[in-house]
Formats: C-alpha cells, structure tokens, sequence
C-alpha cells in the first residue's frame, strides 16, 4: 500500500473503533498546549471543536489525494489561527496530535508502514506551516 492508502485506511480504522475522535483528539491537544484550552471557552457543547477536526480530517485527504485546496487552506489557516493568538508553531502540532490519537484508538494495528505514512505527510504538511506565503510555494503545487 502507498503512503496516501495508509493514511486512509488509519482514518477509515479509527472510525471502526471510535465514534468520535474529537475528545481524544482536544484531551490530547490540550494535554500537549495546555494554553490553547482557555481559547476554546465559548465551545461548551464542543461543536467547534468537531468541526474543526472535521476540517482537518478532510483537508488531509486531501492533501493525501488530489490536493485541490489542501495546501492553501494550511497555509491560510496558518494566518488565520495567528489572529486567534495561536502560534504557527502549536497550530503545526495539530496534525501530530490527531496522527497519535489515531495511533492509539488503532494500538497493535498501527504499523511500522502506516507510521511511516504519517511521518512523511507531517513533514510535507509541516513545510506548508511553516511556508504560509503562497507566492513563494506556488511552483510546488502539483
């Protein structure tokens, strides 16, 4: 299986084990950025937060298949978190918190290849983070 496949396929196990993976997913962050709790205040029936890991959900595959915004909308939501005083270097953790959140809902499922999968798209999504202007990225969009 290619990488993109793993990626899948973690996603389409996790949702065969787990309803929801928002809570593990926010548990983990804020157990990660305890600072980025207190901006999620007003989320009290935690519908924000499910939406946005929906987004990510969505943006990574993506990202991992025909990359059509994926890559834009990292770089725009880069810009945009900051205005909610999150910095580019913590949204960057995102994607790893919901990377091993999904390694421990899969636990012994979760292989050497699909971690391998996920190590090379954090990279790739990391240099987006990190790249937010697309003038200077706009020749790598494939």
């Amino acid at each position: 299986m290619k990488g993109a496949d793993l990626i899948v396929a973690s996603f389409e196990l996790a949702a065969e084990r787990c309803e929801d993976l928002t809570p593990l997913v926010y548990q983990r962050l804020f157990a990660e950025q305890p600072q980025m709790e207190a901006l999620f205040w007003r989320d009290t029936n935690g519908l924000v937060k499910g939406e946005m890991l929906s987004r990510v959900i969505e943006t990574i595959l993506d990202f991992v298949g025909e990359r059509q915004y994926a890559h834009h909308l990292i770089q725009c939501e880069v810009i945009t978190h900051a205005g909610y005083d999150v910095p580019p270097e913590v949204f960057a953790t995102f994607f790893g918190v919901v990377a091993r959140t999904l390694e421990a809902v899969l636990g012994a499922d979760w292989t050497a290849e699909i971690d391998a999968a996920w190590a090379t798209l954090l990279g790739e999504l990391d240099f987006y983070v990190r790249h937010p202007d697309q003038s200077q990225t706009a020749a790598l969009a494939r």
